[in-house]
């Protein structure tokens, strides 16, 4: 009958386990813009472009492989996601009962003047008092309210959101790479307009000193030349400073000591495309990876909200146990005369905990709200970012094609004031002055060309990076 009474008890509990406390998921209401600010509408199912699709540059996809496997940070958000698929494993796990193995031996010494003593001793013959215990004990709480489902839910949202956070990083680290190797070709680029400059400005110079030893110009023209010269000469260290320091980050970056980097080509030979899907709706961008691992810690706000909820309701628990045991170790096992058996059934319900559970859940309550801002602000910052994405290469390609057109004029005016200073039409002002306004949009040109390319970069990552 009370066997009876126990398997009654189990079923009840069991069929009451399907009675979960959380309640399922269900996305916040975003209300995505229907277009981005800029006139750059993007239409598509998918944001997502193969990061070697975009970066040709075959010395550039060196890199970035590189940096994808040896990068410490990547190294290290690998590791935490090792540790959070063991905690989904092990979540996954909770709803199965624990056993326990306990074997134990112990010899008491009893008063002879108690009664327990004297009688031990008239039971037994000696003056000591024997236990050998062996048990196997199983202990399972049953899943009325669901909280195996909720640590499941926890977990994996925890663990996807790391996931989503590993290719965030990969992606910042792709964009940091790529910043950085084309940053070192603006650096090659000033460099060579430098030496440039140089070149031209000493023709200028041989020249103004033949005029100046037939008496034909002043020591001032001469002076002032050789100063212009020497501004240009001044551009040199400061450019292989910077070139080193960069290649120095870049390997860093790479996981590498610092050292020479490796680069094909110029500036101009290595365009990235604007070639991106023919478009991606600003709805679309819930799929970045930054906005997804907001939204799995929602998810695992929500389930920890509902652990909390269920931590106030009753809990039931089953603890049978068999073993053996005896005051004699040679009928330790003498079965079944030292078999022992216990079948316990408890039910705890918290009453007065000073409010400490129904506190716990109104800050997990707050902390799932916390995460619901948070979401909606990661995808509110990502329409932002592709908005300032567009707007800078919308107006670096507009001021590309003004640095073009005023290129042509200065170099057209460098080459007039030669030729009308060598025929004694134009003073050495006029040639100087041309070089310098010549030497100063060479290096605005190349600014404004690492700009159009770093919006490029940031307008690619900002729509999602594409990392595989």
């Amino acid at each position: 009958m009370k066997a009876t009474y126990y398997i009654a008890f189990a079923l009840t509990t069991i069929s009451l386990s399907s009675c979960v406390v959380g309640k399922k998921y269900q996305r916040e209401e975003l209300n995505a813009p229907a277009a981005f600010r800029e006139d750059f509408r993007l239409t598509g199912d998918s944001i997502a472009m193969p990061w070697k699709e975009f970066y040709k540059d075959t010395k550039l996809q060196e890199l970035i492989d590189k940096a994808l496997t040896k990068n410490f940070e990547v190294a290290t958000a690998l590791k935490t996601m090792e540790q959070l698929d063991l905690n989904y494993k092990q979540a996954k796990l909770s709803i199965l009962p624990s056993l326990d193995l306990n074997v134990s031996a112990n010899r008491q010494y009893l008063s002879k003047t108690s009664l327990n003593g004297s009688l031990s001793e008239q039971f037994t013959g000696q003056e000591y008092l024997d236990d050998y215990n062996a048990s196997l004990s199983l202990s399972w709480e049953a899943d009325v309210w669901g909280k195996a489902a909720l640590r499941k839910r926890d977990t994996r949202a925890a663990y996807f959101a790391q996931k989503e956070n590993l290719q965030a990083l990969k992606t910042r680290i792709i964009v940091q790479v790529a910043q950085a190797y084309y940053n070192l070709l603006g650096l090659d680029e000033q460099l060579k307009i430098a030496e440039k400059n140089i070149e031209l400005t000493d023709s200028t110079l041989k020249m103004m000193r033949l005029q100046y030893n037939s008496g034909t110009i002043s020591s001032l023209a001469l002076d002032q030349t050789e100063a212009q010269k020497k501004t240009a000469e001044l551009l040199l260290p400061q450019a292989k400073a910077s070139i080193a320091v960069q290649e120095n980050a870049l390997q860093i970056l790479c996981g590498a000591f610092p050292d020479r980097v490796e680069r094909a080509g110029s500036l101009d030979s290595n365009t990235i495309e604007a070639k991106f899907p023919a478009g991606v709706p600003a709805s679309l961008l819930s799929r970045r990876p930054d906005v997804k691992a907001s939204e799995y810690l929602v998810m695992s706000a929500a389930a920890k909200a509902g652990l909390a909820k269920a931590a106030m309701y009753p809990s039931l628990t089953l603890t049978p146990s068999v073993g053996a045991n005896t005051f004699e170790f040679e009928k330790w096992f003498d079965f079944p005369g030292s078999i022992t058996k216990t079948i316990a059934a408890g039910l705890v319900q918290p009453l007065f905990r000073k409010k400490e559970l129904s506190t716990a859940y109104k800050v997990a309550q707050i902390e799932q709200e916390k995460a619901v801002i948070a979401f909606k602000q990661s995808y509110t910052t990502a329409v932002g970012e592709v908005s300032d994405a567009m707007s800078k290469l919308k107006y670096a390609q507009e001021r590309q094609g003004l640095v073009v057109q005023k290129t042509a004029s200065l170099d057209k005016a460098v080459k007039d004031a030669n030729l009308l200073y060598g025929n004694g039409m134009a003073d050495y002002l006029e040639v100087i002055t041309a070089q310098n306004s010549a030497l100063q949009n060479d290096l605005e040109a190349i600014n404004i060309k690492l700009e159009q390319v770093n919006a490029m970069i940031e307008l690619y990552r900002a729509l999602g990076g594409g990392v595989d």
